[in-house]
């Protein structure tokens, strides 16, 4: 999570594209999601841009901050090919999806909401019942998700990230220092202002990292001002009501039901703060394993063979 300055991508939109169907455009071109589908799911209260492609048991990936979900683009096909359906929305606020007006309470993006969004593409893609992985904040999205929707999940599989409200009760000078983004984003209207002011400069992303296509569609993203903001309210919707809702799970005794996969980077920083992130996530999933990964925080695009074979490993175990 250090790499917060780094290529990334934003987006709800009041001036979004189009809904279409079939190949989505910008990204899709060329070797990215090739033989993929997108299209504009609409949900209560948002526009879900989606791709979608392959066939069997479906596998739902959700990106983190600040990607959009081209940032798949290595691992999606890699999971086609070995007999997934595979689903990479984006996110409410994030690339080219819309989400709703801005609020005081920042409900209309809160974790609970968009986990409610990515079961309603799911439905209307006609998958009822289906395979989950979150990355970064896609990861806390996956967290509410199979919290709120026991019944959609079969196997969940978390990637360098923890629950919200463990990283806050854990916080100390260290955290505060190398996160520090998660409080300069919760201010209200500075951060809009100096991001907003110069985009380019504000996120840095490298093409020959990122590929290409993800780069360029990462970059149009985060030059709109709707999405920029749409990533603070994601922000500010943690600090707040997301933190809440994970804090009365734990009161209530709540956990994850189904068998769990935590995968981390060993060049990030969770193992440094934290030391093994499986003792923190053993108190929210009774059957959790898992492992870390050679990569930087971005493991789709820098380790992609290898999050692709732990999450096919993990979830061909469960398919049946």
């Amino acid at each position: 999570m250090t790499e917060i300055l780094g290529g990334v991508a934003w987006g709800s939109a009041a001036d979004s594209v189009p809904a279409v169907a079939g190949r989505s455009g910008l990204g899709d071109a060329g070797e990215m999601f090739e033989d993929f589908e997108s299209k504009q799911i609409e949900v209560d209260g948002a526009s879900i841009f989606t791709r979608f492609g392959g066939r069997g048991t479906p596998v739902l990936l959700l990106h983190g901050h600040p990607r959009t979900s081209a940032t798949w683009h290595r691992v999606a096909p890699k999971l086609v090919a070995a007999g997934f359906a595979v689903v990479c929305p984006d996110l409410r606020g994030y690339g080219r999806s819309r989400g709703p007006a801005f609020t005081a309470d920042h409900e209309g993006y809160s974790k609970r909401v968009v986990a409610g969004d990515a079961v309603a593409v799911m439905r209307s893609l006609g998958h009822e019942r289906f395979l989950l992985a979150g990355h970064d904040r896609g990861g806390a999205v996956a967290l509410r998700l199979v919290l709120d929707h026991p019944e959609a999940v079969s196997r969940v599989a978390f990637v360098d990230c923890l629950p919200i409200s463990e990283h806050l009760s854990r916080i100390t000078a260290k955290f505060a220092t190398q996160w520090w983004h998660w409080f300069f984003f919760a201010q209200p209207d500075i951060p809009e202002r100096v991001i907003t002011a110069d985009p380019d400069r504000w996120y840095r992303g490298d093409p020959r990292v990122m590929g290409q296509e993800n780069h360029d569609e990462w970059r149009e993203a985060m030059r709109r001002p709707d999405v920029v903001r749409a990533m603070l309210e994601d922000y500010r919707a943690g600090l707040a009501i997301d933190r809440y809702h994970e804090e009365a799970d734990r009161s209530a005794g709540r956990r994850i039901g189904c068998p769990a996969l935590a995968l981390w980077s060993l060049k990030d920083d969770l193992e440094d703060l934290y030391g093994d992130p499986l003792r923190i996530w053993r108190d929210w999933a009774p059957d959790v394993r898992g492992h870390g990964i050679d990569s930087g925080h971005h493991v789709a695009e820098e380790a992609p063979d290898a999050l692709a074979d732990s999450l096919a490993e993990f979830f061909l175990d469960g398919r049946g």
